[in-house]
């Protein structure tokens, strides 16, 4: 149970690539601007052109998908991103994941706050949906991540933003997010 908490923290902390204020907006594609694809075996996921794709498995990360700096003082790049943690021989569910991961959220994060978690299906298969906020330095962040357990494995598919960014880049974080699909 230990390597599941530290695993679910860990998640939290790497997204969070580079920290300072952002000071804009968020350049949106338009309809027009074509979509890249990320497809390997157990997953894909798509994200626009505008933004940067990052798969060094750095930090044991699959992919970080980045946002455009905005300008010379955004310090921090809001971005989704994908770990996978194998729990082979764990006897770990969904559920459990889940309760495991908010309960993680409420203690070991500066002022995890849970503002939503709820259950849901999509092409057939459950996931659990959870936003929440918190802080790390002086500076909020908020958080929407989706949680699928399947074969042995847990998927956390995270967008992190600034949380007075959150909402601007909340539209196509949701679209790179909703499409993501395992195989």
């Amino acid at each position: 149970m230990k390597q599941i908490r530290l695993f679910i923290l860990f998640s939290v902390f790497i997204s969070m690539n580079a920290l300072g204020q952002t000071a804009g907006k968020e350049v949106k594609p338009t309809d027009a601007e074509s979509w890249r694809t990320i497809d390997e075996v157990d997953y894909s996921i798509q994200y626009p052109n505008a933004w940067d794709l990052d798969k060094s498995g750095q930090m044991g990360m699959s992919f970080m998908i980045l946002s455009k700096q905005v300008n010379q003082q955004d310090g921090f790049r809001e971005n989704v991103n994908l770990l996978i943690q194998n729990l082979a021989g764990m006897n770990i569910n969904l559920d459990k994941f889940v309760e495991v991961s908010q309960e993680q959220i409420k203690t070991m994060i500066t002022n995890g706050n849970i503002i939503e978690s709820k259950r849901v299906t999509e092409n057939g298969r459950n996931f659990h949906q959870v936003i929440y906020t918190g802080e790390l330095g002086p500076t909020q962040f908020k958080f929407k991540q989706y949680y699928w357990v399947e074969h042995e494995k847990a998927y956390v598919l995270t967008l992190t933003c600034e949380a007075s960014q959150f909402d601007i880049y909340r539209e196509t974080g949701e679209k790179i997010m909703n499409s993501f699909r395992l195989k």
